[in-house]
């Protein structure tokens, strides 16, 4: 047996398996006109790449292809730059943070549904979707029962193999075999047939490291070495330290107010710079034995983990920046224990997040003077990447938390505004606002308390002004229960649409 078969061995631990290895460009032909194909992955992390850059490639061949591609939030851009430039998604959902397929998004040539990630799970195991009829899944090994053990990331997967009629399988040879056993696999029934899920600590197992398939359902078998395409995160400026500073401060008042313990709560992050240095704060914190339920995994989780500062992490996928992820895949042996990879619709789960108590932070692109936040569309209208999981957790936390700079584009425009010009978080679960300024804890107070508290600790002095004399003279016009001069309350996104500044002149 050759030396690259004795590898595939550990693999491919059927001979069924290793009869249906085929090329990319084999593989990307079962793929049709029409077809509604799902893709595994969850961030830029356990998702396929050769098959959707063969596929790409024959549509660059004059070929009509369109297919809607459904995932588990955002892919590498061998799925979403390359087969959007190659004219080949139709409909696109429920996440993505891609240049490319945002501009087609915001043009209008692509649609897309943005959707609570724990709840597209849900969607296509009730049928609500177009049947899937291809899934393509990153795995590290197929079992001897034709099962998928999963890489970095689980997401949708297990849900999409269960509900497609055809399986594609990319074997990544750069995720190496020490990844196994850190999966946690289980897919719920539908109602009326679900049972509780029985995760009462985030170090809780209650599946298997596998994902159900069978060779019934497998239609190839591609072999990849291709690393994840992880983003790089930003530097940690001055502005998002004092963000992270910020919540600290609220967290040492609730210790010593005894509402929480120097080892929190399960903490929730989500994904990018901001988001990254919040954690990096804990690292450096007197705050100790910490535990993670989240979706995604970053570099600065990781470094709680080394630290000692966390001792478990559960998410559905590990998503570090580039030089992060080859430090990890050096040390999963350090890891194993200490993370859990579950499919998203547990690790998303209202009933999960709301039984374990979860702080919940999540970055904001703007939010209004009563505490709703806008986090996915520019000026009301331009689709940035969508909600996300920040929704599953922020409705359901026992603590949730939002953050924003103060200020945008150089200081033209504000964070904090009259009105959002688009709602995706209302103020009924938004409890605590952070920005560089400061933090406003909102739980408990009327509509026009929350307003004074947003603008004296959160706005930047830049606009605390004429905030506060729209709230004032809103007091003065209008209702006074959640008081808005109407033909005012979106003039500022109007002012910088027209001027390029929030800025009176």
């Amino acid at each position: 047996m050759s030396e690259k078969k004795m590898g595939l061995a550990a693999r491919l631990r059927d001979e069924k398996a290793l009869a249906l290895v085929r090329s990319a460009e084999e593989a990307a032909e079962i793929i049709k006109d029409g077809m509604t194909v799902g893709v595994s992955g969850f961030t830029p992390s356990g998702y396929p790449k050769a098959v959707p850059l063969a596929l790409a490639e024959r549509a660059k061949g004059g070929e009509k292809i369109k297919i809607d591609l459904y995932s588990g939030a955002s892919v590498g851009p061998e799925i979403d730059a390359a087969l959007t430039e190659a004219g080949v998604i139709k409909k696109r959902l429920p996440y993505h943070t891609n240049a490319t397929i945002r501009g087609k998004i915001n043009e209008g040539e692509v649609e897309y549904i943005d959707m609570h990630l724990s709840q597209s799970t849900q969607y296509v195991n009730y049928g609500m979707l177009n049947k899937i009829d291809v899934a393509i899944v990153e795995g590290l090994a197929i079992t001897e029962e034709g099962h998928i053990i999963p890489t970095t990331a689980v997401g949708n997967a297990p849900a999409f193999i269960k509900n497609a009629d055809q399986v594609i399988v990319e074997i990544n040879l750069k995720k190496p075999m020490s990844l196994e056993g850190m999966a946690d696999i289980v897919l719920l029934d539908n109602p009326p047939n679900r049972k509780p899920i029985g995760i009462c600590n985030p170090a809780d197992r209650i599946g298997m490291p596998y994902m159900e398939c069978g060779f019934d359902k497998i239609a190839a078998v591609v072999i990849t070495d291709m690393q994840d395409k992880t983003r790089p995160l930003g530097e940690v400026d001055d502005a998002s330290k004092e963000i992270s500073n910020n919540i600290i401060k609220f967290f040492d008042r609730e210790v010593a107010s005894g509402r929480l313990t120097n080892s929190l709560l399960p903490l929730q992050s989500g994904v990018g710079s901001v988001a990254n240095a919040v954690l990096y704060g804990l690292c450096d914190s007197e705050y100790e034995n910490l535990t993670c339920y989240t979706e995604v995994v970053q570099d600065s989780m990781l470094d709680l983990l080394r630290s000692g500062k966390a001792n478990m992490a559960s998410t559905t996928a590990l998503s570090p920046s580039p030089a992060a992820l080859e430090e990890f895949l050096d040390e999963v042996d350090f890891f194993r224990d200490k993370i859990i990879l579950r499919p998203q619709e547990i690790s998303n789960n209202p009933e999960v997040v709301r039984r374990l108590g979860v702080i919940a932070m999540n970055t904001a692109i703007e939010a209004d003077i009563y505490g709703n936040v806008n986090s996915t569309h520019i000026m009301g209208s331009k689709m940035m990447n969508g909600i996300g999981g920040s929704g599953d957790f922020s409705r359901n936390g026992a603590i949730t938390i939002f953050s924003t700079p103060s200020t945008a584009k150089g200081g033209k425009i504000s964070s904090i505004v009259p009105m959002v010009s688009h709602v995706d978080h209302t103020e009924h679960e938004v409890m605590v606002l952070v920005t560089e300024q400061g933090y406003a804890d909102l739980r408990g107070l009327s509509p026009k308390e929350r307003a004074v508290k947003i603008i004296e600790n959160c706005a930047h002095p830049d606009f605390k002004e004429e905030l506060m004399s729209y709230f004032k003279r809103a007091c003065d016009s209008s209702a006074l229960h959640t008081p808005h001069i109407l033909t005012e309350a979106l003039s500022w996104h109007s002012r910088y649409l027209d001027t390029g500044s929030m800025l009176e002149e």
